[in-house]
């Protein structure tokens, strides 16, 4: 990339923390698609209220997909897009619709468990570098996924 770009952070720094917001980038799109697909799919006694929790969840996450992507830019990074971009990111794995309730519940704390380690090293790596603004960013989406974590262990039987 050509811009110039003079925020006080090296370029070598950019990029590093660009490359760790990627894998946060990837890693919470892929915790979206997996919410939102067992908001549809979830079934049985706690229909209702399991649905309307993986609602909430589902609407935080794609809220904070765009913020994650716009600040690789700032950094003059481009953000990945596209399935096959993601997928090289991601270790979250695609949901089975066929789970119950449960397994669903349990599947998706692991997975926000998975997306707080990620968002950790990102911020390790964006204090290293002198990031201040990506470790604001990434000390918010630890706070929303441990949450996240959290509503979803209490609602597990």
């Amino acid at each position: 990339m050509s811009e110039k770009i003079d925020t006080g952070i090296g370029k070598a720094e950019r990029t590093d923390v660009a490359g760790h917001l990627s894998k946060v980038l990837a890693d919470s799109y892929a915790v979206y698609l997996k919410t939102h697909g067992y908001h549809w799919n979830v079934r049985g006694p706690e229909f209702f209220s399991l649905h309307g929790l993986l609602e909430q969840q589902y609407r935080e996450i794609w809220d904070a997909l765009d913020t994650i992507a716009e600040r690789i830019r700032a950094l003059g990074e481009l953000a990945p897009m596209g399935g096959s971009a993601f997928a090289n990111l991601t270790s979250i794995k695609d949901g089975d619709p066929e789970k119950d309730s449960q397994a669903m519940l349990k599947e998706l704390v692991k997975d926000n468990e998975t997306l707080i380690a990620t968002a950790r090293t990102a911020l390790e790596a964006s204090e290293k570098d002198g990031d201040d603004v990506s470790v604001d960013l990434m000390t918010q989406r630890l706070a929303a996924h441990e949450k996240a974590a959290w509503m979803l262990r209490a609602s597990i039987a």
